[in-house]
């Protein structure tokens, strides 16, 4: 096989607008169909891409010889029956985050695809992106001296009651849309996962999903993390990584944009607090989808490792779990 062949699991915005073009930028990559429930919208979608096939049910798709690897942007209750399934049907899956509504579940979607021999990853196109390689490496390079804490906001405002991300059995509220990044790049940092977990979490009267979410974690050492994401606030996001010799600040850390530069301040030395010394790394526009398919492409068709194993999904669904159990409270956020 010299080339993955890509089904799309539904007609979902993201992978509309997002993620079929990053596919189709990819390096030994190939969109060849995409499904919806409704066969006049895939249809649509199909003829809008430029995608040759279109498939009026998910199980058409799975059930296309012509498809390798399928992309799952569906609403998160759905990802743990539609992964098993693409599994047993022999495709392997990228699928969006987070990979399930519970560990458990998480654990099942793995053994489908161990199982069946089929590769499967987490869709957090983030971390692979260069200027979070970068930052990783300065990390861990010790360029800022000992880790001691992170700090991380994400927010949107979204307050339509008919939106998925504001529908509670199907897996929507802050935490599991947004605050996954933040719980995911302070264990990326780390390198390890919280020996403790505190939250403060304040839901939406109507529809019980959490719209303000507050987190700390502590990691084995000390150093901790701390972080912010809400659904009824400005759009920003923002991470700050604080060392015992200077800090790193990541300028668009979450959605970077395809087709600008982007860049990364360190900061090490100088007059700190008023005349600090200050670097700004400027990497070169890449888009984050493009990264993802391509390396999740390289894996498949070389037969290597995903460059994030699904293991790390359920190590991150573990932390959001504790996160929710631990504010017992249903405190009411009035906005």
């Amino acid at each position: 096989m010299s080339e993955l062949r890509w089904g799309i699991l539904s007609t979902a915005d993201i992978a509309r607008t997002k993620v079929i073009p990053g596919i189709r930028k990819a390096d030994r990559c190939r969109v060849v169909a995409i499904a919806s429930r409704d066969h006049a919208r895939a249809r649509d979608a199909a003829a809008q891409a430029g995608i040759p096939t279109a498939h009026g049910s998910y199980e058409a798709l799975l059930a296309d010889p012509e498809v390798d690897a399928v992309y799952i942007p569906l609403p998160n209750h759905l990802h743990a029956e539609w992964a098993i399934a693409a599994a047993r049907a022999g495709k392997h899956i990228l699928c969006e985050k987070p990979l399930a509504m519970t560990t458990a579940d998480a654990e099942r979607m793995i053994a489908a695809a161990e199982a069946a021999g089929v590769r499967l990853m987490e869709a957090f196109m983030y971390r692979l992106h260069p200027s979070w390689v970068a930052v990783v490496d300065l990390v861990r390079s010790g360029r800022i001296g000992r880790l001691v804490t992170v700090q991380s906001w994400f927010s949107y405002y979204n307050d339509d009651r008919t939106n998925i991300r504001n529908i509670r059995d199907a897996g929507g509220g802050a935490l599991f849309d947004i605050g996954c990044y933040n719980v995911n790049l302070s264990r990326l940092l780390f390198g390890s996962e919280p020996d403790r977990v505190e939250a403060s979490i304040a839901r939406d009267p109507a529809t019980g999903v959490d719209v303000l979410t507050s987190g700390l974690l502590e990691f084995p050492g000390g150093g901790t993390a701390t972080f912010t994401c809400t659904i009824r606030a400005e759009d920003d996001q923002r991470v700050h990584v604080y060392g015992t010799e200077g800090r790193i600040s990541v300028g668009i850390p979450f959605n970077i944009p395809p087709d600008r530069p982007t860049h990364v301040f360190v900061t090490h030395g100088g007059e700190p607090p008023v005349d600090p010394a200050t670097e700004r790394l400027t990497f070169d526009p890449a888009d984050p989808y493009a990264v993802e398919a391509a390396a999740f492409a390289a894996a498949v068709l070389d037969g290597t490792a995903t460059p994030v194993p699904p293991s790390d999904a359920v190590a991150n669904l573990r932390v959001l779990e504790r996160l929710f159990a631990a504010d017992t409270r249903e405190r009411i956020l009035s906005i």
